[in-house]
């Protein structure tokens, strides 16, 4: 009797992970003859032989670590097969069905390896099926060697032998090199003999070096001392905002209290920055302000050789200059970057996109930016939108990031940074020709925030194509169900969206709202009283514009007097009398800016966004206890913090601790917008509570709302950010949901 024979199809991310020497030794080991290959779909097995039965059982739960399988669909195939025998067959096929796998950190094998006495010691672009570059190198789908950039490189003999052969974890492992045939290492600055110790030289001496990573570069410099964090702030121009620091494990537990989650997110194969308490031993530039520190682990066997030599904590910060996309280049960091750095740390394999490291918490879990390590990861869509087109979303103007919608999935991809930047919008304009070509993807429509004057916009709509505008916080309250697999019929949630600003139906700016709704539609409940934002896009830098307006409307006028004598109040209140350049908003963000300027955190300009409210949290968070929160008030519609200000400015006056202060702020407004949702819920208005938008990147606040909502469905981000880098997916699903519908 004939064997059955059947064609498998794998889908998900199972290129580039070793998924085909995984397939052929589960097939040794069942004794099937067939063959394994990838294609535009997935990776697709032909097989026959009396273990297959065994073989489809045991093929979902041996998977290789890096390895996602969506779904293994069989059927029965009446193709040719080998009489005998089972091979890893060649790529059939262009196009892209299927998904890329993210870079990943190096594993202890390869990380042994380097510190061995074998012919890759010491070298440093070691890496196997495990781990190494994937999407930072690769050029087009299949992925193969000869669509990367490690195509420069032909391999050496020995390379050729362990990838040819299946029982060696190099099988089929794309960028596998050697000091032989692989790419090269160099520095260029003071010093001579190897590369690395040159770098670490020049790091003790109190240098600044340019390190060429997997998605760019990063400027290290040692971060215990002073003089060496001081001068790359003066360099870079960055006054206060945190630099992000990388170690090994040990040097890090010296600097920051490492909880076993930290630890676990860490040692992820994505390796992103993971925020977490310092222990105040390291100097106060390194993160101003700050009770947190972002700390990674080395994820190249570059970065490893270099920590090995340093024995410290560096500071790894993004290459680039203020604003602008990190540099990725050669003659790029030269050009670019030698007014930063004393000495380059070089290599000969050129990066095919540039990718910022991502940031995230792991208690509680939340990905802050969505970059390296991350992308091009897809998510499912949730139920009801199997019909949905194709769509792609083109975000907003912070924080930029698009979204491709296709085949039950969802691609976010990462953080391109402020498309008011002309090089960020350049990056930009590349994502989106990039993502659509290596992806295969064909819109059927583009989905874009609703704002006219959005750069994102605007590019949507000269596409062309059929465009759907989505409310700005429409498009967090989506993103958010989509994040947590809520049908398309699953019916109406609370969604507190509490963020910088956005355009709302009425034309003001919304910022801190509560909004009824779904996928398909939306109405606004209850909202921040607004205030004017007197001098437009200067309230966002100089938070003493904000508290100045709010004391006014809550009849301390003479309070805001005192605490900024030296601003231009009279104009300023002219201006917000008269409506001049004044655009009233429900920000919750500038609520934010106005608090920390009461408590005189920054009150005359932020040096980056976010670190008026950032430092206020920090502040909270040096509170010893709870307390209840300070009282808002709600009048029909809106909720107005009047009272809690009215509040603020007796207890400043009695001296009361500035951490208390904070931490009732952050209580009060948990409270306040968590009561409404509530009510809700209770009353059979909606079904679950949603937190969203970039407010609730503080995770003091989510946490006192979550604890202000106990017993309440509550839905939260983990996955994709809560600020605009989640924005696409929302804006995807809005459009998604009305072509389903329509």
């Amino acid at each position: 009797m004939k064997d059955r024979s059947v064609r498998i199809r794998v889908r998900g991310q199972v290129q580039g992970v070793g998924f085909r020497p995984f397939v052929w030794q589960l097939a040794q080991e069942f004794g099937l003859r067939g063959r394994v290959l990838n294609d535009p779909e997935g990776v697709l097995v032909e097989a026959a032989g009396d273990g297959l039965e065994g073989f489809l059982a045991a093929l979902p739960g041996r998977i290789p670590k890096l390895a996602r399988v969506d779904a293994v669909e069989v059927a029965d195939f009446d193709g040719d097969l080998p009489a005998e025998g089972f091979e890893i067959a060649a790529s059939r096929g262009a196009g892209a069905e299927t998904r890329v796998t993210p870079d990943a950190a190096t594993c202890p094998d390869c990380a042994a390896e380097i510190r061995g006495d074998g012919r890759r010691q010491g070298y440093a672009f070691t890496n196997c099926t495990h781990c190494g570059p994937r999407f930072t190198i690769l050029r087009g789908l299949p992925y193969d060697r000869a669509r990367t950039t490690m195509a420069a490189f032909p391999m050496c003999r020995d390379c050729a032998a362990e990838y040819a052969n299946p029982a060696d974890r190099r099988f089929h492992a794309q960028p596998v090199a050697c000091p032989a045939c692989g790419p090269r290492l160099w520095f260029e600055g003071p010093g001579q003999g190897d590369p690395v110790a040159a770098a670490v030289a020049l790091l003790q001496a109190g240098g600044v070096v340019a390190v060429k990573g997997l998605g760019g570069f990063h400027l290290a410099c040692d971060a215990a001392n002073p003089a060496a964090v001081a001068l790359l702030r003066q360099r870079k121009h960055r006054p206060a905002k945190p630099f992000a620091l990388m170690g090994h494990a040990a040097a890090l537990h010296r600097v920051a209290i490492l909880a076993e989650a930290d630890l676990a997110l860490m040692r992820d194969p994505a390796a992103p920055v993971v925020l977490v308490p310092g222990r105040a031993v390291l100097p106060e530039a390194v993160a101003p302000g700050m009770a947190s520190l972002g700390v990674m682990l080395p994820y190249t066997p570059l970065h490893h050789l270099l920590l090995d030599g340093f024995g410290g904590v560096l500071v790894m910060t993004s290459g680039n200059l203020s604003g602008e996309p990190q540099v990725v280049g050669n003659d790029e960091a030269r050009a670019k970057l030698a007014g930063f750095a004393d000495g380059f740390l070089l290599h000969d394999r050129d990066i095919a996109r540039r990718l910022d490291d991502s940031v995230e918490r792991a208690s509680p879990p939340m990905i802050l930016r969505r970059a390296r390590g991350r992308v091009p990861g897809t998510l499912p869509l949730p139920p009801g939108f199997a019909d949905a087109p194709q769509v792609l979303a083109l975000g907003g103007q912070m924080k930029g990031a698009i979204c491709l919608l296709k085949n039950g999935q969802a691609l976010l991809g990462h953080h391109l940074g402020d498309l008011d930047d002309a090089l960020c919008a350049t990056e930009f304009d590349r994502a989106v020709a990039d993502y659509t070509a290596l992806f295969d993807h064909h819109p059927a429509l583009v989905a874009v925030d609703a704002h006219p004057g959005y750069r994102a916009t605007r590019v949507g709509q000269a596409m062309g194509l059929p465009v759907a505008e989505i409310w700005h916080h429409h498009a967090h309250l989506a993103a958010c169900l989509a994040e947590n697999l809520w049908p398309l019929d699953g019916g109406s949630v609370a969604a507190i969206v509490l963020d910088g600003t956005g355009l709302g139906p009425d034309g003001t700016l919304w910022g801190g709202e509560i909004l009824l709704g779904d996928y398909q539609g939306f109405t606004r409940r209850h909202w921040l009283r607004p205030a004017p934002l007197v001098g437009g896009d200067r309230a966002a830098r100089e938070p003493w514009r904000n508290a100045l307006v709010r004391l006014d409307q809550a009849g301390l006028a003479d309070w805001a007097d005192a605490l900024f004598p030296d601003r231009p109040r009279d104009l300023a209140r002219q201006a917000a009398a008269k409506g001049i350049n004044a655009p009233l908003s429900s920000s919750a963000g500038r609520l934010f800016d106005a608090v920390a300027a009461c408590l005189q955190l920054c009150p005359d300009r932020q040096t980056y966004e976010g670190e008026a409210a950032m430092r206020l949290e920090a502040l909270a968070r040096q509170f010893p206890g709870t307390d209840v929160g300070r009282d808002f008030a709600t009048e029909g519609a809106e909720i107005d913090p009047a009272p809690m200000f009215d509040d603020l400015f007796r207890l400043a006056g009695r001296r009361a601790a500035s951490e208390r202060l904070a931490w009732q702020f952050h209580a009060g407004l948990a409270r306040a917008f968590a009561a409404q949702a509530r009510a809700l819920v209770e009353t059979g208005a909606a079904k679950a509570v949603v937190l969203s938008g970039g407010c609730f990147q503080n995770a003091l606040l989510q946490d006192l709302a979550l604890d202000a909502l106990a017993g309440v469905p509550v839905l939260i981000h983990r996955s994709t950010p809560a600020n605009d880098g989640g924005l696409a997916l929302g804006q995807a699903m809005v459009a998604a949901a009305q072509a389903v519908s329509n």
